[in-house]
């Protein structure tokens, strides 16, 4: 049977670049079933809906969601975000930030896997004494055991299929509550795995070596915010966000996993056929790979990379991909 995907385009160039992922998965003689989904910020300002409950419910039965970008000029930051993208992680327990950097002209090929429902998205914080001189204003990052551990047990499993090398990410010297808690849930889940080589950065510090010596990671595990500004800066270090992929996954397979260009909606060249459909491509691929699909996610990703550098828009991207398949 077809696998079931749901298909949420969104705005700006999110349809653009999501249609060229569906042709190339296609190309690839995989047959998907797709429901298309009207959801993002154009959808919120025509009538007010976000995600509604009757929509979760269809997806918990889908295979997987395919998602373009959201994201409009008119509705204030974090709407969306928070109504769509957020919500999408905490109702499917997609627990797991997947974003792998690859980049073969400089043997650069490494993972970064990074919690994806806690830290600052399930924070405590508030606000007093609002615009006075007086204005107190507190952010908290909630890390419990449970997901510490399952996002840890998953980077020391995805480490054994590779290279088996984990370097741990965080800010242990400075968050010590935080930081202990991830550390010592790191070294007991470790003893576990003696075939995996283990090492520990200072956030700070692996910035300084992902952009000097990325050559030396195999597999990042960190937290939500560290996460956050390395896979940014893994984009950039491996041939910038328009190849950037992720997955956002329920290893479980509880509910369905979503899978996404890292890029926003970009709408100033929306329309225009010009935006990069890699990243959405890739993050097809992706897709593919954890429906079990492995032969023809592998098969896309060495067409991305046969990709002549010369070939721009977005329409002849997909095409020249699709052929090289």
């Amino acid at each position: 049977m077809a696998n079931r995907i749901g298909v949420v385009g969104g705005d700006g160039i999110g349809p653009e670049v999501i249609s060229e992922g569906l042709k190339v998965i296609q190309a690839s003689g995989i047959d998907l079933e797709t429901v298309e989904y009207d959801l993002g910020g154009e959808r919120y300002e025509r009538d007010g809906t976000i995600l509604p409950e009757s929509v979760l419910e269809e997806w918990r039965d889908l295979d997987a969601i395919y998602l373009g970008a959201v994201g409009t000029p008119n509705v204030p930051p974090g709407v969306i975000e928070r109504g769509l993208l957020l919500k999408m992680r905490f109702e499917l327990d997609l627990y797991i930030n997947l974003r792998p950097f690859v980049f073969p002209e400089d043997e650069i090929d490494f993972q970064v896997v990074r919690e994806n429902t806690e830290g600052p998205y399930a924070g405590e914080g508030g606000v007093h004494r609002l615009g006075t001189p007086y204005e107190i204003a507190t952010q908290g990052s909630v890390n419990t055991r449970h997901g510490v551990e399952r996002a840890v047990r998953f980077a020391f499993e995805l480490a054994m299929e590779r290279r088996r090398h984990l370097t741990m990410v965080h800010k242990t010297n400075v968050l010590s509550f935080a930081g202990d808690l991830w550390d010592r849930t790191f070294n007991e889940v470790s003893e576990e795995y003696p075939e995996v080589e283990t090492a520990y950065n200072h956030c700070d510090a692996a910035c300084i070596y992902m952009v000097q010596s990325p050559q030396q990671y195999d597999v990042i595990v960190t937290d939500n915010l560290f996460g956050d500004i390395l896979t940014d800066l893994g984009g950039a270090v491996s041939g910038g966000i328009g190849t950037a992929s992720s997955a956002n996954l329920n290893p479980t397979k509880t509910g369905p996993s979503m899978f996404e260009p890292v890029h926003g909606s970009a709408p100033d060249i929306a329309g225009q056929g010009i935006a990069n459909p890699v990243a959405a491509i890739l993050s097809g691929a992706m897709m593919l790979d954890f429906l079990g699909e492995q032969n023809a996610a592998s098969r896309i990703v060495e067409a991305c990379n046969k990709l002549d550098p010369g070939i721009t828009g977005t329409i002849e991207i997909g095409n020249a991909i699709a052929s090289n398949l």
